[in-house]
């Protein structure tokens, strides 16, 4: 997702808030809850699953998934936005520090941190 399409994005969720006069509701905490909530339909459809299962789902649970992907997507986005947060700034940030704190050369087909290895 490029940053402009995700801008785009925020500017629709602000929209569709306004326009439903939601603003009120959409407060931090209230956002993040639902995240939360949207988060965990997403796991429902895993649970239980072995792995070989999980990457290999029916396309009509897959079609589920995106759905629930995408609630989870748009609370991030619109909670970011009422915080103030430029979510790619944020996650390219992220990423340098990810980069650093995980080197290719020690940490490459790893699942634990390298420091414990």
């Amino acid at each position: 997702m490029t940053n402009d399409a995700l801008l785009a994005l925020r500017d629709q969720l602000r929209s569709f808030a306004a326009e439903r006069e939601w603003e009120r509701f959409h407060t931090p905490k209230n956002l993040a809850m639902a995240l939360a909530g949207e988060a965990g339909e997403v796991i429902e459809h895993f649970q239980w699953l072995t792995a070989e299962e999980s990457a290999q789902l029916p396309s009509e649970v897959q079609g589920e998934v995106a759905l629930e992907l995408a609630d989870v997507l748009l609370y991030l986005v619109r909670l970011a936005d009422v915080l103030g947060i430029d979510l790619a700034d944020a996650a390219a940030r992220k990423l340098a520090i990810n980069a650093e704190r995980y080197p290719v050369d020690r940490a490459r087909g790893k699942a634990e941190k390298y420091t414990k290895s």
